[in-house]
């Protein structure tokens, strides 16, 4: 998680949301990203998204079976639906999104009938420094 964290700080830095997301598979990580929306011009690099991109293409498959995924926030119902697909095995997650969150908040999306596979969650890991980070951001844009 604490490179998860940093990829966070790294896209605050950069003037996106501080999310970050790392891919690890055997002990190994095989990607890591954060947010670039902005930067992209794209309103589908969330940290997941990228981050499952650059595992797909590491591997060169369209699913992920045996890897886990570390995210400083939970994800929305659009990244859930990327890791459900992805057959990600381990989804870990530092702080709870009340608003947008689609994993243990509003949509519960791994709970729904129509999701295709639903990975071992873990919430709140690293969720104190991954909501401070987010508090932060947000407290010096309002």
């Amino acid at each position: 998680m604490q490179i998860a964290l940093d990829e966070a700080r790294a896209a605050a830095e950069r003037g996106e949301v501080p999310v970050g997301a790392v891919i690890v598979r055997d002990g190994a990580v095989i990607a890591r990203a954060g947010n670039r929306p902005r930067e992209a011009h794209d309103p589908s690099a969330h940290a997941e998204m990228l981050a499952i991109r650059q595992a797909c293409a590491a591997l060169r498959s369209e699913r992920l079976p045996g890897c886990d995924l570390y995210v400083t926030l939970e994800p929305c119902t659009m990244c859930a639906a990327a890791i459900s697909f992805a057959r990600i095995r381990r989804l870990y997650f530092g702080a709870v999104d009340e608003k947008g969150g689609a994993v243990v908040s509003g949509v519960r999306f791994f709970d729904q009938p129509g999701c295709h596979h639903a990975p071992d969650v873990y919430p709140g890991i690293g969720e104190a420094e991954a909501a401070t980070l987010l508090r932060d951001f947000f407290r010096t844009r309002r």
